[in-house]
């Protein structure tokens, strides 16, 4: 029987400094910048990128299932803010709508990228699922305090999550929000859901306190 060792602590930091580099090169240059310019943007040998990423679809699948990781992270640290009485079910959807739409603009390129080569899924299916579920709990709860709408179900977030323009300008994206809310909101919620929901976008800084 083999035995999985665990990475080098070496290792773990090049692999940790090859994905921030793709992420921020294919946001900055576009879904076809080269294994060897992350490479370097990373400050590694190609090689090393390529021990850790045999091929560029790897390397994309990787940032996918991180940024998927951080989402689910965001859903369920704002059920335990909505399970602890400091906000409202509801302005912990809307917020996690936000973020996500906004992070998944910046992200725009990553996501091309991942289209272009074929990546399939949105990450690890137990991420997938603490999402599903805490949204799920999270709109329950909304639905007794009466500022969700009976009939909004998760399908429901997602599908907002996936026709978000995240491919046009701030002000565009807040009008979009504006538009969706009264569709979510009971008419008596919505004098009650906070505008100011939305926190910090999903990322790597939001895991501190975030499908396209």
């Amino acid at each position: 029987m083999s035995v999985i060792r665990p990475m080098r602590a070496d290792a773990v930091r090049n692999r940790r400094k090859i994905l921030d580099a793709a992420n921020a090169q294919i946001t900055a240059r576009g879904p076809e910048v080269g294994m060897d310019e992350i490479a370097q943007a990373a400050g590694v040998a190609v090689g090393t990128l390529y021990r850790h990423f045999p091929t560029k679809t790897d390397l994309v699948a990787a940032v996918v299932a991180e940024y998927v990781l951080v989402v689910a992270d965001d859903a369920q640290e704002s059920l335990a803010r909505a399970r602890a009485g400091s906000s409202r079910a509801a302005d912990e959807v809307i917020g996690f709508l936000t973020r996500v739409a906004e992070s998944s603009a910046d992200h725009h390129a990553v996501k091309a990228a991942a289209q272009g080569l074929g990546v399939e899924g949105h990450g690890d299916k137990s991420d997938e699922s603490r999402a599903s579920a805490a949204l799920a709990e999270l709109i329950t709860i909304g639905q007794a305090d009466g500022d969700i709408r009976a009939e909004v179900t998760v399908d429901d977030i997602y599908l907002l999550m996936a026709t978000a323009p995240t491919d046009q300008p701030a002000p565009v994206r807040q009008r979009w929000l504006d538009l969706i809310l009264p569709g979510i909101t009971t008419p008596s919620g919505w004098g009650r859901v906070g505008r100011e929901a939305a926190a910090e976008p999903v990322g790597r800084a939001a895991r501190k306190s975030p499908a396209w």
